[in-house]
């Protein structure tokens, strides 16, 4: 199992409040989260109304630009669960110190919406309450909500810390559209292979004098690289993790990258492209193929209509590898832990609230409106209803504390639906991808120290270096340096520890 590893800096900032929640008397409940509160003010609110009064509850949630007191879905919760609640919104600059504060003040704050990294060091450092027999006995919707291996992402040392929060499902995001009208009038063909891409590209620089292939900094990977082998942060191979970083089809997609930026095929500019850098450059007539994210399909399509009327686009389906077979790589990891703070004097009651949220009517509520006011069912569809969705529940997702992992994923796909470009390129995507998608094995990880605190900067440094690489300013025989490198400042560890979790989740 993974260990907790108290974190001291944490530990001292929370230890004042944490001594309270330990004592006995006063009515606190840290020793025994089942036993009801003893006092009305507190009330139980855990069982259908039980009691005459529920208590008001208290939340920090994560940076919004809104005030949670006018959101309709906030408002839309306390009617449906009959729990007042008042929302702290962390700050956009210094959110883990705020947080750090919150937890550690006497204003008895009950429940937190975390990231991963924030979920870890709480609950490292004592300040989390186990939820596991509160689920029990109060979370029987979500129980049938969330499923079995999703819990496992929020489980430390066997036990559960958080509701975890998986989001809208595994979907694509970005796939290469190409300039159809260009192809035909070159007599080409939709490239099915990197082969067929390589003499694609070269044949639109030689005939449009246009940059064949662009694409931002930020998204090297995908595409082209899973035909390689090369498909997610992670990959089993023989029944071990290996992160990309170390996997040997690494060197070759970075040598056919290489090859398309030494002959003029790949932008020269992608080492520093942003999104918006390529798109313009997309739009405006400049490239011919550039791999698009489906939410920016809808303005990236209108602005290359508007500058060329006649222009036609079509996407590029996922490309096969060496063996004749397409795959797409594609993350599931829990987005949000939504945790009871061990300092709450209304544990029950808090999940109570938390289990009312995801009774089906009033999930559906949350994520999508009610049908005919803010949505409309079409062919066994849900659309929005424009501008009442927008203007009701476009900070609805930050309300959520979890999700039903069957239905909102269906759910979701109405704030798809604002758009008809955008909406045929996200359904194609998925399409295109459908019996190809190969999730990423750490998907299901809890958050583990020695990948949690390396993860960013390694990702950062190993892109930053494939870039360097890819555009020439490094040798590609210098890799294996690299890499030494890369284990040496946090690699190997990142590993062992991803490779120990693995083993004990079999």
């Amino acid at each position: 199992m993974i260990k907790l590893k108290r974190s001291s800096i944490l530990a001292a900032v929370l230890g004042f409040t944490l001594a309270l929640s330990g004592c006995g008397g006063g009515g606190s409940t840290a020793e025994q989260p089942n036993e009801p509160p003893t006092t009305p003010e507190q009330g139980q609110g855990a069982s259908g109304g039980e009691t005459a009064e529920k208590p008001n509850l208290r939340m920090i949630m994560q940076y919004g630009l809104f005030d949670p007191k006018t959101e309709f879905a906030a408002k839309y919760i306390q009617e449906r669960t009959g729990y007042n609640v008042e929302y702290e919104l962390l700050p956009a600059e210094g959110a883990d110190e705020k947080l750090n504060l919150l937890v550690s003040s006497k204003d008895n704050y009950d429940l937190v919406k975390l990231n991963a990294a924030q979920f870890y060091n709480l609950a490292s450092a004592g300040a989390l309450e186990p939820l596991d027999d509160l689920i029990e006995s109060h979370g029987n919707y979500i129980k049938q909500s969330i499923k079995q291996e999703s819990f496992g992402s929020a489980m430390i040392d066997g036990k559960i810390y958080g509701i975890p929060e998986t989001g809208a499902g595994v979907s694509i995001g970005e796939e290469l559209v190409v300039r159809q009208d260009w192809l035909d009038e070159l007599g080409l063909s939709i490239p099915t292979n990197t082969d067929e891409l390589y003499d694609v590209l070269k044949t639109i620089k030689e005939k449009k004098n246009v940059i064949p292939l662009t694409m931002s900094k930020d998204s090297i990977y995908g595409d082209i690289a899973t035909t390689f082998g090369v498909l997610t942060d992670w990959k089993e191979v023989d029944g071990q993790l290996m992160h990309r970083a170390e996997l040997p089809e690494m060197v070759e997609f970075i040598t056919y990258m290489n090859k398309l930026y030494k002959e003029g095929l790949l932008d020269t500019e992608t080492p520093i492209n942003t999104a918006q850098k390529s798109i313009e450059k997309f739009a405006g007539g400049n490239a011919a193929m550039y791999k698009l994210a489906w939410w920016n399909a809808g303005t990236t399509i209108s602005a290359l209509e508007k500058n060329f009327p006649e222009a036609k686009t079509a996407v590029v389906p996922y490309l096969k590898g060496k063996d004749g077979k397409a795959v797409v790589g594609a993350k599931a990891n829990t987005t949000w832990y939504i945790s009871i703070l061990k300092s709450s004097k209304n544990k029950e009651a808090t999940m109570d609230f938390l289990n009312a949220k995801l009774e089906p009517e009033t999930f559906k509520g949350i994520a999508i409106g009610e049908e005919g006011v803010h949505h409309e069912v079409k062919d066994g569809k849900y659309y929005p209803i424009l501008p009442k969705f927008n203007d009701d529940l476009n900070n609805a997702s930050s309300f959520l504390t979890g999700v039903d992992e069957e239905k909102y994923p269906i759910y979701w796909q109405a704030r798809v639906r604002k758009d008809p470009v955008l909406q045929a390129h996200f359904e194609e995507f998925q399409s295109n991808a459908e019996g190809l998608i190969v999730v990423d094995p750490m998907s299901t990880a809890p958050p583990i120290d020695a990948v949690s605190k390396n993860l960013l900067r390694l990702t950062t440094m190993l892109d930053d270096n494939v870039l360097q690489f890819i555009s020439g300013a490094k040798p590609i025989e210098d890799y294996d340096k690299f890499l030494a490198q890369w284990r040496a400042e946090g690699g190997a560890d990142m590993v062992a520890a991803a490779n120990e979790w693995f083993q004990s989740s079999k």
